[in-house]
């Protein structure tokens, strides 16, 4: 059995995330102890529990301590299996960290699956549902999965409500290596700027001061922003919420940005954050920005050779990564870069050469 202390670097639910998602890939029981231990509340929360349950389900897996709370668990994957279903992660869980434990899981699977989550699609310490459409996915398809998105209603932070489904369109049981040392020319930035229950003024403020904001530091490639408001007569949305994503679709990549709205927020300060956000790893020219830099390790890990890549920043998140993912597998990998700075990774897998 595979023993995770919970409490190494960032010390969140990531080491959580990870650790499940490998345990089923690899097959290894694995007992994790000191679950979030950074935390101002450690343990398991419900959405914690959620993706520990949806993992259980599509490997068979045997599991003790799961409940709100608990600061361990032990858990016992069996064979991947799974099945079309509907999950609720309750009120605002974050549905896209959900995606995070098991996309990885499910391209190892012997057949395609639709899945059905209810919960926060745009919500605070996750990435937004628009990031893991048009940041994410591009970047999965790179390494040979492809994975659909559909977003149905959004979900925001207290009441939650959103609703997406989820479509692997193959399942390759390992991935490409990638080698992507630049992002190269920046050929145009897109975004979503979207606001529910709220006057649509919100959203066409979010996405002027971006644009603005992006212009008036010299981008030299096109800006389209399209706008998500609704009637308040058909607005299907609990709400209310807003937020805005942008990504730079460049030569060799794509980078994101993003921000949401809160309340006494004002909205032109929600576009300019996530433009600052984009034009801030943009300006390292590296390959990956902040979020893509840890959340693609996993794939390269389980890829059939060697990888090469450079990011915006070697964050606490994507070195707490590299530590988890060796405790599963016979990884090699050299850093060069700080902490909290851009870096280039290579990483040899055991299959790799």
């Amino acid at each position: 059995m595979i023993l995770i202390d919970g409490s190494y670097g960032e010390g969140g639910g990531q080491i959580l995330r990870l650790s499940v998602a490998l345990s089923c890939i690899t097959g290894s029981d694995v007992k994790i102890f000191n679950i979030r231990a950074k935390r101002d509340n450690p343990g398991l929360r419900p959405q914690h529990l959620t993706s520990i349950k949806i993992a259980e389900e599509i490997c068979r897996a045997q599991t003790e301590g799961v409940r709100v709370g608990s600061t361990e668990i032990v858990f016992k994957p069996s064979t991947i299996n799974p099945r079309d279903a509907e999950f609720d992660v309750g009120t605002a869980g974050s549905v896209t960290l959900i995606m995070q434990t098991i996309l990885p899981v499910l391209a190892f699977s012997e057949r395609r699956v639709e899945l059905v989550l209810k919960g926060g699609t745009d919500v605070p310490w996750s990435p937004p549902i628009d990031y893991v459409r048009y940041v994410m996915l591009p970047y999965l398809s790179k390494v040979g999965y492809h994975v659909e998105v559909s977003l149905l209603r959004r979900g925001h932070y207290p009441r939650g409500g959103g609703l997406i489904k989820l479509r692997t369109l193959n399942t390759p049981k390992g991935f490409n290596p990638i080698n992507v040392l630049g992002r190269g020319e920046v050929r145009v930035v897109k975004g979503v700027s979207h606001c529910v229950k709220l006057p649509k003024d919100v959203a066409v403020r979010q996405a002027e001061s971006a644009k603005t904001y992006l212009k008036s530091r010299d981008l030299n490639a096109p800006v389209e922003i399209s706008l998500e408001f609704y009637e308040p007569s058909r607005d299907p949305h609990l709400g209310p919420g807003s937020g805005i994503v942008l990504w730079a679709e460049t030569e060799n990549s794509v980078l994101g940005g993003d921000s949401l709205g809160a309340r006494g927020k004002r909205a032109e300060i929600v576009g300019v954050e996530a433009a600052e956000k984009l034009l801030h790893d943009l300006n390292t020219g590296t390959a990956l920005d902040r979020h893509m830099s840890d959340n693609i390790l996993i794939y390269l890990a389980l890829s059939e050779g060697t990888s090469t890549i450079t990011g915006a920043e070697y964050s606490m998140h994507a070195h707490t990564a590299l530590w988890v993912l060796k405790q599963f597998l016979n990884i090699e990998y050299e850093i060069s870069g700080e902490l909290g700075k851009p870096f280039k990774l290579r990483i040899r897998p055991e299959s790799g050469t």
